[in-house]
């Protein structure tokens, strides 16, 4: 089969995986849920959904590509996704088939223009690491380009042949599949599918040019230099290119490397408190992050003196950052719309919390947040400050009742992604993860709340002008509050008083559609039953009348499951 024959092949088996999944899982969990066959649909679930994460893994391993990289987004989001699915795609990363070296070797040379043997002394041919766009190879610099440099151990990074039109037949195929996301009610009120995946184009683009990911290094080392937490490989520019990059080999112990760790007497627990420091100064105060900080991408790096770390007392270790090809930044207004949440979620103050999203830019201006607030005050009553462990031994019908409740409140809002957003929740999501497997007892609120408390310091200048500030608010609101009352009594009299209950506005809406669904059904058993009837006498009429019921068949059966796409 030609090249062009293959992508074609490749193109139809992404958009034929998704349009089989996509209908499977809107008739169980759209479909016969609506009929009054949730019992029926829920029966399987876990099954089904491990069914379909086990063939999707076995499609993204066969394809590569793009295709790796959506499976380990999913398997990073703990926190939409189930169980079934995340763990299921947990290693996909580790299972990419390496590229033989001939191939790596001519596309190598072409980019460099000279022999591997005159641009480097050795050659490693078996890969340090694959990954799903290129693949590393140890090597050692020439005697001349050692000389220049400093360096003589250095790692080359080689792009896969051909990867340009296997990103490029991936993204057609994820934009296929989007449209069709967009024309489900339930998808397109709370996601815009279309710019997550040019979201996701773009930093995709940009990982396959390792002239931007060595610039990425550059400027991530600058942000760090006077941090001795981090170290960043240098970068060897004479032998760097759009499709091949050389760095120093600074290869260590892996973050996850539990055993590796205690080997070299350095305590699990600490380096999890520590990343997450180091993850939330990328995000918070410099604005500038590691978007794909999973296990392969971190080493802990033993030092011969102690380096200084975030809290009290030293530590003889650092954290090496390496593949810069997925970085993310954070505008000013968004690093301060994060801080606020941040600082609210160690408060436990579920109003300043909404204010913070509010403020980041996932909630629309027109959302009502009062029900919104309420719910995230009583979450924070009932399980703020808990760890992961505490959480374990809560009762999981409380759980499902919050989660219910929350459900309901989400699902009103109007709300988007605002740029680079996606990067964030990838980079968050991983770094939980990472640190919880480094210690299982982590507690993140360890490490927000000192983190949150030195914001508050940054921020408030100093705290008497906090307070100004929230007397003025007072008293503004007290100098107000006669002529409010003066109105209040004037619209009772009048009788132009109403309420407003963003729950009960819902349930009536609820049961008005359903109201509408009922009387299309009982229509379309009218028309049915008289066209039946009708048929031994009049069967034109007849037969007219049976396929009009159609109509209103249709209207009970997927009225409000899949409809045009509105504002978000």
């Amino acid at each position: 089969m030609t090249d062009a024959g293959n992508m074609r092949a490749r193109y139809r088996r992404i958009t034929r995986f998704a349009a089989r999944y996509l209908v499977q899982t809107w008739w169980f969990e759209l479909f016969l849920p609506r009929i009054g066959l949730a019992g029926l649909a829920a029966r399987n679930r876990s099954a089904r959904l491990q069914r379909i994460a086990q063939r999707f893994h076995a499609l993204a391993v066969d394809l590569g590509g793009l295709m790796i990289k959506v499976g380990q987004f999913m398997s990073s989001r703990l926190d939409v996704l189930p169980p079934e699915i995340t763990k299921e795609l947990e290693g996909l990363q580790d299972e990419v088939p390496a590229v033989p070296f001939p191939a790596i070797r001519v596309l190598a040379e072409a980019e460099l223009g000279i022999p591997l043997e005159r641009a480097f002394s050795f050659v490693d041919p078996i890969p340090l690491a694959a990954a799903s766009l290129g693949q590393a190879h140890r090597a050692l610099l020439s005697d001349a380009d050692a000389e220049d440099t400093g360096l003589r151990e250095v790692v080359i990074k080689v792009q896969r042949p051909g990867i340009d039109q296997v990103v490029e037949v991936d993204l057609r195929a994820l934009r296929r599949v989007a449209g069709w996301l967009s024309h489900i009610r339930i998808v397109a009120d709370r996601v815009d599918t279309h710019s997550l995946v040019e979201e996701f184009a773009h930093t995709s683009l940009e990982e396959i040019d390792y002239l931007h990911e060595a610039a990425g290094a550059e400027r991530f080392a600058h942000d760090f230099a006077d941090d001795p937490r981090v170290d960043v490989p240098e970068i060897v520019w004479e032998r760097t290119t759009r499709r091949v990059l050389t760095l120093e080999d600074v290869t260590a112990i892996k973050i996850n490397d539990v055993d590796g760790l205690r080997a070299a007497g350095i305590d699990p627990a600490d380096v999890a408190i520590e990343f997450a420091s180091v993850m939330f100064d990328q995000l918070f105060k410099d604005g500038y992050f590691h978007a794909d900080p999973h296990p392969g991408n971190i080493f802990v790096t033993p030092t011969p003196d102690p380096v200084a770390g975030s809290g009290d007392g030293a530590r003889p270790w650092r954290f090496t950052f390496i593949d810069f090809g997925m970085m993310g930044e954070v505008p000013e207004g968004l690093r301060r719309g994060l801080r606020r949440v941040l600082i609210a979620a160690a408060s436990r103050d579920g109003k300043g919390m909404v204010d913070g999203i509010r403020e980041v830019g996932v909630l629309l201006p027109s959302a009502d947040t009062a029900e919104l607030e309420r719910a995230m005050t009583k979450l924070f009553a009932r399980f703020g400050g808990m760890g992961f462990a505490e959480l374990q031994e809560v009762d999981p019908r409380e759980f499902r009742q919050f989660a219910i409740e929350f459900g309901d409140v989400v699902r009103s809002l109007p709300f988007q992604f605002p740029e680079n957003f996606l990067l964030i929740i990838r980079a968050m999501s991983l770094t939980s993860g990472m640190c919880s497997s480094l210690d299982p007892k982590f507690n993140i609120w360890d490490a927000v709340e000192p983190y949150a408390n030195r914001l508050i310091r940054e921020e408030s200048g100093n705290v008497v002008q906090g307070f100004a500030k929230q007397a003025v608010s007072a008293a503004g609101t007290f100098a107000r509050l006669p002529q409010r009352l003066d109105e209040l009594t004037t619209r009772i009299e009048e009788g132009r008083l109403s309420a407003q209950n963003p729950r009960l506005e819902r349930r009536i809406g609820s049961l008005e559609r359903t109201g509408r669904r009922v009387i299309s059904a009982v229509l379309f058993a009218a028309l049915f039953t008289g066209g039946i009837v009708l048929r031994s006498d009049e069967i034109v009429f007849g037969t007219v009348l049976v396929a009009l019921s159609v109509v209103p068949l249709l209207h009970a059966l997927f009225a409000g499951i899949i409809g045009r796409r509105g504002p978000n």
